[in-house]
């Protein structure tokens, strides 16, 4: 069975699970929420952008960046997690922005994001905009760089998700909204320190193994047999390799959510598998995909730059 995807022409967010009408609530169980505990519309209904993660600390730093990048009042250092209760995601409000991280893998961003879409469901959300922002490995192109994804896919290079359902493989289209690609790529051109490119991203279920890498604690596979597969990958047109797009681009496009994913290169895949760059230079890295998605947020919103204020803070 295969499910492609539908945005919706009237900027809500669907929910295609029929059973959630007759529930008399509904818990949120991994974000701490829920629509008895908690009046998601008040709390969550003028929400315009939403930027998802894997680390709580970067998405913290990006909420607090975002905070002085829209001009709000205060240092934004005293930002509560919304998700406080729990230990599993963490999540910060600032204004239009809502900033989550989803931890590592497809299995944990699949079960954030189900809880996340109910919730903009719930509160009534519409014309929201999700960006995921996050960290790669590239390929062919410079440790640095920024690839915005053009098509996510699988690690046999095709643009879908394959889920197991009830026994049944389930194919899902991972298609990501073309205007977005445009808008960031337009954004890119006022910060010209770092390189930013489009590209397809790979996206592969485990970090060792299935990306090719010699370095695991299991790996049947020489060299020559890894690199002839991460060269095929690129001349299909692959320009960086993490463990979450496909997942990401079905679940928003088929619920009607306009998604795109922003992730900087940590190092060159055809060069070497481990990263080796020291700590304050892959802080700086990890800084230039959000510095791109808050440029998109400003002009999105019709503001300039805060003044004084480029870049994230470092944790």
């Amino acid at each position: 069975m295969t499910e492609t995807t539908r945005y919706s022409g009237a900027g809500l967010v669907h929910i295609k699970n029929p059973h959630l009408e007759a529930m008399d609530e509904d818990v949120l169980y991994h974000l701490d929420l829920g629509t008895k505990t908690h009046d998601l519309p008040a709390m969550f209904g003028d929400v315009k952008f939403v930027c998802v993660g894997g680390s709580p600390n970067r998405m913290r730093s990006f909420a607090q960046f975002m905070h002085k990048e829209l001009g709000l009042e205060g240092d934004g250092e005293d930002l509560a997690d919304i998700c406080a209760g729990t230990d599993r995601y963490a999540m910060y409000r600032v204004g239009p922005v809502l900033s989550i991280s989803h931890g590592m893998g497809i299995p944990s961003v699949s079960i954030m994001l189900h809880e996340l879409i109910k919730l903009l469901h719930h509160a009534k959300c519409r014309d929201v905009t999700i960006i995921r922002i996050g960290t790669s490995g590239g390929l062919g192109v410079q440790a640095g760089s920024v690839v915005i994804t053009d098509r996510a896919v699988d690690a046999r290079f095709q643009p879908r998700f394959e889920q197991v359902v009830l026994g049944d493989v389930v194919v899902r289209g991972t298609d990501l909204d073309g205007g977005l690609v445009e808008e960031l790529l337009a954004c890119s051109e006022a910060i010209p320190d770092f390189p930013t490119l489009v590209g397809h991203t790979m996206c592969t279920y485990d970090f060792y193994e299935g990306q090719g890498r010699l370095d695991g604690a299991l790996c049947s596979f020489s060299n020559e047999k890894k690199l002839q597969y991460l060269k095929r990958a690129h001349d299909a047109g692959v320009r960086n390799i993490e463990m979450e797009s496909t997942a990401f681009a079905a679940l928003c496009g088929l619920c009607g959510l306009r998604a795109a994913v922003v992730c900087v290169t940590l190092l060159d895949r055809l060069e070497g598998d481990q990263i080796r760059a020291s700590h304050e230079v892959l802080q700086e890295y990890q800084q230039r995909p959000q510095r791109l998605v808050a440029a998109f947020i400003r002009r999105r919103l019709g503001l300039r730059a805060a003044a004084g204020n480029t870049r994230p803070s470092s944790d």
